[in-house]
């Protein structure tokens, strides 16, 4: 019989992009003086918790986000590439405003979310899916019956809330994605479980990177 592994699935703390609703993508951009804030939050609420391993996207907001709850719970950070927010190629350090302004036929299909689309220069949704799903198939396997941290990127976490609840990839997003947020993830074989979104309890009355509801 199988063990479900159960995953507490982090969003990395701000960056100066978010904040000006910049893609990122693969771009390696360090947190802003307010991500690093959230990152030691985060790492005190979380403390007391026990943890078998933590992981973490190899990007650097990610690993900044990891590393003072690493600290924390006097664990190894063991980084993950196929972590990593989707690649947005062309797309990467331009707002939406500016993808229009220089390819309206990039900006439609990103706006439209488009599943099979491969943004030029990156990959598209249904790719990064794909890596996404493996990875943490791939970890819960690993750590059957053991409880872990994850730290990744908003669009990972967009990708896990969808496959969870059915959410089609190309509806508008209608739920959440707080930097900092911690989410609490089951996961046995194929069956996915969600049973905590979007806790911020931690950031109380800390400023947050604005809401985007497409990308």
């Amino acid at each position: 019989m199988r063990e479900e592994a159960r995953i507490c699935l982090i969003r990395h703390g701000e960056t100066a992009w978010n904040a000006e609703l910049r893609i990122q993508g693969h771009r390696d951009l360090p947190l802003n003086g307010s991500g690093l804030a959230q990152a030691e939050a985060l790492a005190g609420r979380l403390a007391g918790q026990r943890f078998d391993a933590l992981y973490s996207s190899d990007l650097l907001r990610a690993r900044q986000t990891a590393q003072p709850l690493a600290d924390a719970l006097g664990l190894a950070l063991r980084l993950e590439p196929e972590l990593r927010e989707r690649n947005f190629g062309c797309c990467e350090g331009k707002t939406r405003e500016e993808i229009l302004a220089g390819d309206a036929a990039v900006a439609e299909a990103l706006a439209a979310r488009r599943a099979d689309y491969v943004l030029p220069g990156g990959e598209s949704l249904r790719q990064h899916l794909d890596r996404v799903v493996a990875c943490l198939s791939r970890l819960a396997r690993r750590h059957a019956g053991q409880t872990i941290a994850v730290v990744a990127h908003g669009g990972v976490l967009d990708l896990v809330y969808r496959r969870v609840h059915g959410v089609p990839m190309e509806r508008p997003r209608d739920f959440p994605l707080p930097n900092a947020s911690i989410n609490w993830l089951a996961v046995d074989g194929d069956r996915w479980r969600l049973d905590s979104w979007g806790d911020t309890a931690h950031l109380a009355g800390m400023a947050q990177a604005p809401f985007v509801t497409r990308i």
